[in-house]
């Protein structure tokens, strides 16, 4: 699929001209880094119970100088080709700041899960690896659980390679890595730990926590943030939102399959954006802090759970009025780095115990915030320009040792 090089400089999620001013980037690599190195599209079709399934299926390789792509699956029905370039470009940099050796990736999937049976999900993801499996299978690509997809697409995806590097996120018991469910949820609650103490000056005793979605990422964070102190105190999903003062009982919410089973006392979702907090945490989806949100937001810190959770205006907005952001790239890396962990225990043949990963992720996020954090101060720019410098930074150097630039 072939697109003008006008219509492949709009999908930069990083101002790289801007960035340039802190890093020698030059023309070659932003002419580089303002394109995917690959895409690729593919109709998904499935005979099932005398009926036709089709879904748009979309893979975005948006740098692979530094190692596979790496990025998770997305199964929703607004999936879309803009979207996948996004987030495969978010993995790029995400990836770099972590410093672990992966480049960037993402799949789309267009359907609404809800819409078709397990049996019939299935067999669309194995049709999936049936067009895209060379990828996999070459370790051009290794892709994870992300929005509408889990450990059981994995295992579905590991069934058809038969090859336990070619994917990450896998259940347990067939090759998965101990802790991976949780890890993006537990590093997002580290991130919050540090960020609240160093910007703050803070403990999370007592932090007063808002978190938009309650899906696999807002749960994990609120269930840590609650276990290590901090009053989680509203919290909202697709079915609305719920309000406690004084905390909510986090595990109790977290074993019910969506709010609107709890007993719990309830407000409208877009009065949760408005809840007198310290840290305001979007775990749900892109784009949802625009500059109308974030002008209401009663909140000192945002820390991004979900990818792109802020439009440009939203940031700006929020720069403005004086409240620090601790970006996507540097907030939700728990994920990517368990995968690796995972990644390279399938390669070794070694085991990971769960304590093993949680420490491996605190240790790969907190040496990313200290450089952040230093970038800061020594820049005097915001935390999110910041960390886009380090990670652009790393992607260039990598360009360069390879001879590409």
């Amino acid at each position: 699929m072939r697109r003008s090089s006008k219509e492949m400089s709009k999908m930069s999620v990083v101002d790289l001209e801007k960035v340039s001013k802190y890093v020698n980037v030059g023309n070659q690599a932003i002419q580089l880094l303002s394109r995917s190195d690959q895409e690729h599209y593919a109709n998904l079709n499935l005979k099932w119970d005398g009926k036709l399934i089709q879904a748009d299926a979309y893979v975005v390789f948006h740098s692979t100088v530094r190692g596979p792509a790496k990025g998770g699956i997305r199964m929703a029905d607004d999936v879309s080709l803009e979207e996948t370039r996004r987030l495969a470009e978010l993995m790029t940099y995400k990836c770099a700041l972590a410093k672990i050796p992966f480049g960037g990736g993402k799949s789309g999937i267009r359907i609404k899960p809800a819409s078709i049976s397990l049996e019939a999900r299935r067999e669309l993801v194995s049709e999936y690896v049936h067009i895209f499996g060379c990828y996999l299978q070459t370790g051009t690509y290794v892709p994870a659980p992300d929005i509408g997809t889990g450990p059981s697409d994995m295992a579905t995806i590991y069934g058809c390679t038969h090859i336990l590097e070619s994917v990450t996120g896998k259940p347990p018991r067939i090759g998965g890595l101990p802790g991976r469910e949780e890890a993006t949820g537990y590093g997002v609650a580290s991130i919050t730990k540090m960020a609240s103490s160093g910007i703050m000056g803070k403990d999370l005793e007592g932090l007063k926590v808002a978190v938009q979605g309650f899906g696999n990422v807002g749960k994990w964070t609120a269930l840590f943030l609650a276990n290590w102190g901090a009053k989680v105190v509203a919290v909202s999903d697709a079915t609305g939102a719920v309000y406690m003062e004084d905390g909510l009982p986090v595990a109790k919410m977290a074993s019910a399959k969506t709010l609107d089973e709890v007993d719990l006392p309830r407000i409208q979702r877009e009065d949760l954006l408005a809840v007198p907090v310290d840290v305001f945490i979007p775990a749900a989806v892109g784009g949802v802090i625009d500059e109308n949100v974030a002008s209401k937001l009663q909140a000192g810190l945002v820390v991004e759970a979900a990818n792109d959770p802020t439009t440009a205006e939203g940031d700006m907005v929020l720069k403005d009025r004086g409240i620090c952001v601790i970006p996507d790239i540097l907030a939700n890396a728990g994920g990517v780095i368990a995968s690796y962990i995972e990644w390279r225990q399938a390669k070794s043949g070694s085991l990971t115990e769960k304590s093993e990963t949680y420490h491996a992720i605190e240790k790969q996020m907190s040496q990313a915030y200290e450089e952040v954090i230093a970038a800061v101060e020594r820049e005097n720019i915001s935390h999110r320009l910041a960390a886009q410098v380090l990670a652009v930074n790393e992607v260039v150097e990598s360009m360069r040792d390879r001879g590409w630039i």
